[in-house]
């Protein structure tokens, strides 16, 4: 029966989950929590804070899991040996929903990286298409946002360029919930689209394509190494979107980290009024770029020990997106897909996300 697949399942998951050590930490967090001199170093307090909370929510759901099913299986007994068809019909209902949340929660064991609970930094830029590609880019701009928003985290539009017709040159939003960074990972790379072109006349089907680099916000404790002579900033003032103070002052922000070298990064940041916000949420992109650089660089290196290494270029997106001539968004790691290309577009993503996630963390993947 489905309810004991779900128990099977969660004993399975139990085992990895370790509950009593994750009481453990919980105790040790609450007694650092109640240091009266906790809050003297308020991002050290802020993060304490945050891994309670998470801890504390994860526990919680484990144990209510464990309790639903207990119950449900007694309740599943009875109805049994009393042929009570009312009840039996309410508590499938009750195994289908258990069945998701057993779900879930292997989900979220599958998320153990060591930033995989940080916020993250996502940006999107256009490739190759033209305005196509710079409108596609919005399109998934949009898309995460509302992704963001379903799974309850806060969204920040940190930085947005509009392109000159139509679409964005780039844009970064924050993802901040619980293991925002460990979830968004999953959608890096190249994003392919197939449709009948709205800017073309002729309405000729067109092929675009726009690059998604997902980042790990980067704590205070994490070392990232940043020169005081490794950086050129300069102020300017900001333009498209935003309010009247936003426009009309030298409030935007542009790092270059290593200016003209091959190891340039640029980042901008326009969207606050005050300069120094705008520097300040710069710096904390560079910082996750400079970081997700290099765990790109040591995951490449895996693969190449494994044979697998591929040059990350245009010819290796890692999703399609076809509205012509048939409708279907398919996952080209995972071979997910689904013809509900509205849906996707709106935000639900969670089947490419999740598909990617487990395959990852199989024993075999790198």
């Amino acid at each position: 029966m489905k309810w004991r697949a779900c128990g099977s399942a969660l004993r399975r998951c139990a085992g990895v989950f370790d509950l009593p050590a994750r009481e453990r930490q919980i105790a040790e967090l609450e007694d650092q929590s109640s240091d009266p001199d906790l809050w003297s170093d308020p991002s050290r307090a802020q993060g304490l804070m945050q891994r309670l909370a998470a801890l504390q929510q994860e526990t919680s759901r484990w144990k209510g899991i464990d309790e639903r099913l207990a119950t449900t299986a007694e309740l599943l007994e009875l109805a049994a040996g009393e042929d009570d068809a009312a009840l039996l019909r309410e508590l499938q209902a009750e195994v289908g929903q258990l069945a998701k949340a057993v779900d879930e929660a292997e989900i979220s064991l599958l998320l153990s990286g060591q930033y995989d609970d940080a916020p993250a930094f996502l940006t999107v830029q256009p490739g190759a298409g033209g305005v196509d590609s710079a409108d596609f880019a919005a399109m998934l701009l949009r898309m995460y946002m509302r992704w963001g928003e379903q799974h309850g985290w806060k969204v920040t539009l940190i930085d947005d360029m509009p392109a000159e017709e139509a679409g964005i040159k780039s844009a970064t939003i924050e993802l901040r919930g619980p293991y925002a960074y460990g979830y968004a990972k999953a959608e890096a790379g190249v994003h392919r689209l197939v449709r009948l072109s709205p800017f073309d006349q002729a309405h000729r089907r067109h092929t675009s394509f726009a690059g998604v680099e997902v980042m790990p916000e980067v704590d205070d404790a994490v070392e990232v190494q940043i020169g005081p002579d490794d950086v050129r900033i300069d102020v300017f003032r900001a333009g498209g979107h935003g309010g009247q103070g936003v426009n009309t002052t030298d409030s935007a922000v542009r790092l270059t980290y290593k200016p003209g070298t091959p190891e340039q990064i640029v980042v901008t940041c326009q969207n606050e009024r005050s300069q120094l916000q705008n520097k300040e949420n710069a710096m904390k992109v560079l910082k996750a770029r400079l970081l997700e650089r290099e765990l790109q660089h040591q995951r490449e290196e895996r693969r190449k020990l494994r044979g697998e290494y591929r040059e990350a270029a245009w010819g290796n997106q890692i999703r399609s997106y076809v509205l012509h001539p048939y409708n279907m968004v398919k996952d080209h790691r995972t071979s997910a897909e689904t013809s509900n290309t509205q849906a996707v577009l709106d935000g639900d993503i969670d089947l490419f996300v999740e598909a990617y996630l487990r395959q990852d963390s199989a024993p075999d993947a790198v």
